[in-house]
């Protein structure tokens, strides 16, 4: 995504930018963070959002989301659930439906999403809130029982969201651009304008739509209100199942 947006800069301000990258979120979280997220940094734009879909093994008998809870229910602590780590999003949306359901479900945390969808496909766990499954979904290879954002996907619109369950339930993935909280205002509004030009290419929103998400863009103040409602939302979710990052 960074890639993507980087050109389309590139190309729009006559310069280069160089995109360095880092291991983090799921695979390198510190404990003893030397910086304060919301408050160090400047919010620049939303780039994209993405939903995830709740998948299970075809084996389970599971069809519906009604019939996974009523399962899940009479079969505690059977039921293994894939996450690509502890803390990220993957993690988070499980125990979100955790939380609004009452089921228990045993989290088994894995070094990024790949082997623990090939995990899900192999029979060894159950049940993974999962990004970019669309071709897996459309094989067979999982059984798909809804979709985490508040509405239904244009992916696959025959797949409920779960709120038609679990009103309130919203979980998506979602990336935007941040500069350090010194930055010149008339930079971030540069910035903010050719991200949101480049957002409204029709060949990037193309693209972006062929990755399985939507360009967002809008003000660097609605970015700032995104990342402060989900850091409070996540939060409540973090303290609540006691997860520590690792």
């Amino acid at each position: 995504m960074a890639r993507l947006i980087g050109q389309q800069l590139t190309e729009r301000l006559g310069q280069s930018f160089v995109l360095e990258n880092r291991p983090g979120a799921g695979t390198s979280i510190d404990h003893n963070l030397n910086f304060a997220f919301l408050t160090d940094i400047a919010p620049v734009a939303c780039v994209n959002r993405a939903p995830l879909f709740m998948v299970v093994n075809p084996v389970l008998p599971a069809k519906t989301v009604p019939e996974f809870i009523t399962y899940a229910k009479a079969n505690p602590r059977k039921v293994n659930m894939a996450s690509n780590g502890n803390g990220a999003l993957l993690h988070l949306a499980g125990e979100l439906f955790k939380m609004m359901t009452g089921v228990d479900m045993v989290h088994v945390p894995y070094r990024g999403a790949a082997p623990a969808l090939t995990d899900l496909m192999s029979g060894q766990v159950q049940v993974m809130f999962a990004a970019s499954t669309v071709e897996h979904i459309k094989a067979g290879k999982v059984r798909p029982l809804a979709v985490t954002t508040a509405t239904r996907s244009e992916l696959l619109p025959d797949i409920p969201a779960l709120s038609e369950f679990l009103p309130g339930y919203d979980a998506a993935a979602w990336m935007g651009i941040s500069a350090p909280a010194n930055t010149p205002p008339q930079i971030i509004g540069r910035l903010n304008k050719e991200i949101n030009a480049a957002l409204a290419d029709p060949t990037l929103k193309l693209r972006l739509a062929e990755l399985g998400s939507d360009a967002i863009g809008g003000s660097p103040a609605d970015y700032g209100r995104l990342l402060a409602d989900e850091a409070e939302k996540w939060g409540k979710v973090i303290r609540a199942a006691n997860i520590k990052p690792e």
